[in-house]
């Protein structure tokens, strides 16, 4: 599995520039037309006619499967633009840490595992489910951005994620089937596409404090390579020039200082620099 995610990884990277640029700029765009012309019309034929409806889409009108990303609404003008400004945001900072292809393959897989469990179940789906794929997404790329809660008061991004994971969790079980797992279904172009890296939601001090109670590990043995002419000697692997062997380039932390953390190479750094979890989607490329 994990081989495969590499490979995925590698084919996303590859294909980075291939799609449509700045897509959430356009599904802003027109979501703000749908809701421009849905106040000027009373009769919302346009906002109508892009919703999902899975009889309608039976009958032929498919454009309906892909459309209803466009109706997004606060109820309010100026809820609605800033949500709207919002998404567009956040979509923007995941294209340019991902790349246009792999952004653009996360939100239609979104859209498509909705249009198949709605249509299987006779449900309706929701824009408001792909919005929150885009905020969990930016928030497990960026768990320490700050957002004004009430535009007022400083909330860091992984602590909403971490409130909407629950309330997920919550309608997971309170909810009666099929409805209670359409949010999971919903969401799950988030999970298949972050896999372990979802778990940057939680703060890496709750997660090393998690480690020591529940996975306390012994210290790492000296690995030896023995040699069968060597007797009763043993050539024991040191590194005399560096006592680690990953070294985040941004906060110096290593594999020896830090052991609970994760180290990985960025592909678009020229050259071959190392960061830790917390900065390899976090940190300016080298040139």
């Amino acid at each position: 599995m994990k081989n495969l995610r590499q490979q995925f990884e590698r084919f996303c990277f590859r294909n980075r520039t291939k799609g449509i640029p700045n897509l959430m700029l356009y599904v802003a765009l027109g979501s703000a037309i749908v809701y421009v012309m849905s106040m000027v019309d009373d009769s919302a034929t346009l906002y109508l006619a892009l919703c999902f409806d899975r009889a309608k889409i039976l009958q032929g009108q498919v454009w309906r499967l892909f459309t209803y990303a466009f109706t997004y609404s606060a109820g309010n003008i100026l809820i609605t633009a800033i949500g709207l400004l919002c998404y567009f945001s956040l979509g923007r900072a995941m294209e340019n840490a991902w790349g246009t292809f792999k952004f653009n393959l996360f939100y239609l897989t979104g859209i498509v595992l909705m249009d198949i469990y709605a249509l299987i179940f006779n449900m309706n789906a929701d824009i408001y489910y792909l919005n929150l794929s885009l905020f969990l997404g930016y928030a497990t790329l960026y768990p320490n951005a700050q957002f004004l809660f009430l535009f007022i008061i400083p909330v860091k991004a992984w602590i909403f994620a971490l409130i909407d994971l629950a309330m997920i969790l919550y309608q997971l079980i309170a909810y009666p089937w099929p409805f209670n797992v359409f949010p999971v279904v919903a969401l799950a172009n988030y999970f298949l596409f972050f896999g372990k890296d979802v778990r940057n939601v939680i703060p890496r001090s709750w997660r090393v404090n998690a480690s020591r109670v529940f996975g306390k590990k012994g210290p790492k043995k000296t690995g030896t390579i023995p040699f069968n002419t060597a007797g009763s000697y043993q050539a024991t692997v040191t590194r005399v020039n560096a006592p680690y062997t990953h070294r985040c380039t941004v906060c110096g932390r290593t594999d020896v200082s830090n052991p609970d953390l994760e180290f990985r190479y960025c592909s678009r750094c020229n050259g071959y620099y190392c960061y830790c979890e917390e900065h390899i989607s976090n940190h300016n490329h080298i040139e």
